[in-house]
């Protein structure tokens, strides 16, 4: 009866609005417009503070520093305060009265006051937590988690809890914020079939959400780039919402995306083309160190000399006010557009030289590898830097982390490696993946170099290191089970070492994987193949089949990576797999980025594959000119490497498809190429020029490094009469192409009876075939020596290839042997 009079009488007070019981703290903490404010409401009603005032007070303060920019933010004097001690000490004697949703939301406000995670309100707060987390609401679930992420608590069983939550509760999340940030809170645990669920269920939230909210889509780049799973359809869907919200991200938004495109290896042309103007925007209002360094780190690399002249200038005046992590930032951002601005490398470097103390390994790591690079002299910060290595690496238990530090010793000179750096990496070898272990190798190899007594000391401690780390490399391999884990070790393993001790067990391991071949890691897997330049048809036929039946299934950004290795090798049982592939690739022409598919097109005309839509676009005028506005976004290699195979693909079409009416238009390209190179000719190749000087006759009918029209490159060039007689040059012939493409012999000053062959003769090329022709474990000949043969004869030489298996031979050792070599494939294929 006393408790129903009681609420009758709240509920009277509350539907007449009367002033009894009014929680004026509460008003009083509401109208407060500053830090300050709440923190002297507090101090005056210490005794009569409620959770809810607690709750509020610790809100509002942090939203106060939320709104301010980085620069402004107060968050150490707020820390220290006495009234927020105050608060700290008030919450934690009111844990159990916190409702759930205050409970995490009052443990998120004091995480982002850096409140430690040894502290016993932070510690009970989260205890709290666990107690209740079956039954927190999704959206306090989700800031729980990142509390937990905070906290380095992300492979805990807590956040495994949470995992299998969200697991069995995931139809039922609505909101792509939640979901986002769910899925980057515990990247590291999802399981394969959870990853799938979870991108699925993002992409179907991402079509109902508001597109003005940018963040959503870029956690889950974030999500993807933490489990290293390159989803192109949400990636897609993530970056259209991006492009939307364009001319409102900041130079720490982009950079911060663009980092995880690069990780990725996601390509985006309209990114690129949009960020460009959008950052240079951004440069009068990026005046403060911090929104500076952001912008420096992402326009530098892709602004024109004269804008990169000017952030060079403004990097210069605020170089004294960098924080030592910005200083890094800028160092490494000078190291990609390897400036050699001595004055700002100065400063920089003595802004990290005065910070070293504050660095981490990894830091102090990339410290090492961007001053390096832009090869920077300074010995006595290279000695600091060396010592403080050391010192990381003999404290150490982290294998990745000891590989980085290995890696990284290397590059710096040094006499004689300390006695623990060498034990340290002998205690973690065993526990090192393949990749960890092929870079433990390339230092090991170079302080082996280094070392004064190896030469007499083949059983030196580096030796029995190398030998340590071949066993566990074989052993590794041997045990291997699951081929996605071991393509991703392979990844990024290549170099000696790799070919000569694991290469062929490698094989042998992918063989035995074989019936895990998947549409999803035929990608990878053509990759690695290709990289590693083995052919192997049991290997190719598998992925051809995977391929074919689940062409649907494989995203068409994908089709490049797998007929790769077809086209490389020179593999031509998989005719079926290219016309299965072109079907796909013509299908989705739009929505190649224009650099890829100039790439796919050259890798297509490798195997003789000229599909003509395809090619007409890719020699549009409206395709080449949104190409030329991507490759300035692009790094200067790749953007080497796409002009290079453009001027290949035009070449290829002219020559083979000349009903296409392609225009030759590398002229010029060609032109500066050939005067920035030298040809030089190896020992092999003067053997073989004198010799050929002996067959036929003189060395006046030999000709050497003859440019060819469309710009080959032929070693030796001679001409042969109908009775088989060689004719002798008496001048430098020029080779030139008519208006129309024609192929027509130039004139010589000296002889213009050489301006057409006589009836019967042959023009004749030689080209010596190194190890790079050919597969490294046959003697097959890869796909672009097959290609230069073609066209040669195309343009109507006889071609003649010398093996260097062939002219390095136990049979060819000796001059008569040669020369009866070189009289057989001159003479023999034209008598015959």
């Amino acid at each position: 009866m006393f408790r129903l009079r009681c609420g009758s009488s709240f509920l009277r007070r509350l539907l007449h609005g009367g002033t009894v019981n009014r929680d004026k703290v509460l008003q009083q903490l509401q109208v407060c417009a500053a830090e300050d404010q709440v923190l002297d409401v507090v101090g005056k009603n210490k005794a009569k503070l409620t959770v809810n005032h607690v709750s509020t007070a610790v809100g509002m303060l942090w939203q106060f520093q939320r709104e301010k920019p980085q620069m402004l933010r107060t968050v150490k004097v707020i820390r220290c305060h006495p009234q927020f001690l105050t608060l700290r000490v008030l919450a934690e004697n009111k844990i159990a009265l916190m409702d759930d949703l205050t409970l995490v939301d009052m443990l998120y406000s004091f995480l982002r006051f850096n409140v430690d995670g040894h502290d016993s309100l932070v510690q009970q707060l989260v205890s709290e937590a666990w107690l209740r987390i079956d039954r927190l609401p999704m959206e306090s679930l989700s800031k729980f988690a990142m509390c937990l992420s905070n906290l380095n608590l992300q492979n805990s069983p807590l956040m495994g809890h949470i995992t299998s939550i969200v697991d069995q509760r995931l139809s039922s999340i609505d909101d792509a914020r939640i979901l986002s940030s769910l899925m980057i809170s515990m990247s590291s645990l999802v399981s394969p079939r959870l990853r799938d669920a979870l991108i699925s269920r993002a992409e179907e939230l991402l079509d109902t959400m508001d597109p003005t909210k940018f963040n959503n889509p870029r956690r889950m780049v974030q999500f993807m780039r933490n489990i290293k799973h390159s989803y192109r359809p949400l990636l897609d869907k993530c970056n259209k919402i991006i492009l939307i919200n364009m001319s409102r991200l900041d130079a720490e938004n982009i950079s911060m995306i663009m980092g995880l495109y690069q990780g990725l290896q996601f390509n985006s042309c309209d990114f690129s083309l949009a960020v460009k103007p959008r950052l240079t925007e951004l440069i009068d209002s990026s005046t403060d160190p911090h929104s500076f360094t952001k912008l420096f780190v992402t326009l530098a690399p892709m602004a024109s000399q004269e804008i990169r002249d000017g952030l060079e200038n403004t990097a210069l005046l605020l170089a004294d006010e960098l924080t030592p992590h910005q200083a890094l930032a800028v160092a490494e951002a000078l190291q990609d557009i390897q400036s050699r601005n001595l004055s700002l490398l100065n400063k920089i470097a003595s802004v990290i030289q005065r910070n070293l103390h504050v660095y981490k390994p990894v830091e102090v790591a990339r410290v090492v590898q961007a001053l390096s690079l832009l090869k920077y002299q300074n010995p006595e910060l290279y000695a600091k830097l060396r010592q403080i290595l050391v010192k990381f690496m003999e404290r150490s238990v982290l294998p990745y982390e000891v590989t980085m530090l290995t890696r990284v010793l290397s590059i710096l000179p040094c006499q004689r490696l300390e006695e623990g750096v060498i034990s340290r990496v002998e205690e973690i070898v065993t526990q090192c993946n393949l990749n960890d272990l092929n870079t433990i190798s390339v230092a090991v190899a170079k302080w082996l170099r280094n070392e004064p007594s190896y030469r007499h000391n083949t059983t030196s401690k580096y030796v029995r290191l190398l030998q340590t780390l071949n066993r566990c490399g074989r052993e590794r391999l041997q045990k291997a089970d699951r081929l996605d884990l071991l393509l991703e070790e392979l990844k990024y393993t290549t170099g000696e070492w790799f070919d000569e001790i694991l290469l062929d067990e490698t094989m042998v391991t992918l063989k035995r994987m074989m019936d895990q071949i998947h549409w999803t890691n035929v990608p990878a897997l053509c990759l690695f193949l290709t990289k590693i330049n083995h052919i192997c048809p049991p290997l190719l036929d598998r992925i051809a089949t995977v391929a074919i039946k689940d062409i649907d299934k494989i995203h068409h950004w994908g089709i490049y990576a797998i007929i790769l290795p077809f086209s490389v090798l020179n593999y031509d049982s998989a005719d079926e797999l290219y016309d299965a592939s072109i079907q796909c690739v013509t299908a989705h022409i739009s929505s190649f980025e224009p650099h890829m598919l100039v790439l796919l097109g050259y890798t297509l005309a490798l195997a003789d594959y000229f599909p003509e839509e395809l090619v007409r676009e890719i020699f549009s005028i409206e395709f080449l000119g949104k190409l030329d506005a991507k490759l300035e976004t692009l790094s200067d290699t790749l953007t080497m490497r796409t002009r290079l195979r453009l001027m290949e693909l035009n070449r290829a079409v002219c020559l083979e498809c000349p009903e296409y009416q392609v225009p030759w238009f590398h002229e010029n390209y060609c032109q500066q190429f050939q005067k920035k190179g030298t040809v030089t000719a190896s020992p092999m190749q003067q053997q073989i020029y004198n010799m050929l000087g002996e067959v036929l006759g003189g060395i006046n009918c030999v000709r050497v490094a003859v440019v060819t029209p469309y710009f080959y490159t032929v070693d030796f060039e001679c001409v042969l009469d109908k009775r088989l007689q060689p004719l002798p040059y008496s001048g430098p012939s020029t080779l030139q192409i008519s208006d129309r493409g024609k192929v027509h012999w130039g004139t010589s000053s000296e002889d213009t009876t050489r301006d057409v062959l006589p009836p019967g003769a042959q023009r004749v090329a030689v080209n010596f075939l190194d190890s790079n022709s050919f597969c490294k474990n046959s003697h097959h000949l890869r796909g672009n020596a097959l290609m230069t043969k073609r066209h040669l004869e195309i343009m109507g030489y006889l071609v003649v290839q010398v093996p260097h298996f062939e002219w390095n031979s136990m049979e060819l050792s000796t001059p008569n042997a040669w020369k009866e070599y070189l009289k057989k494939n001159l003479f023999g294929q034209l008598s015959s």
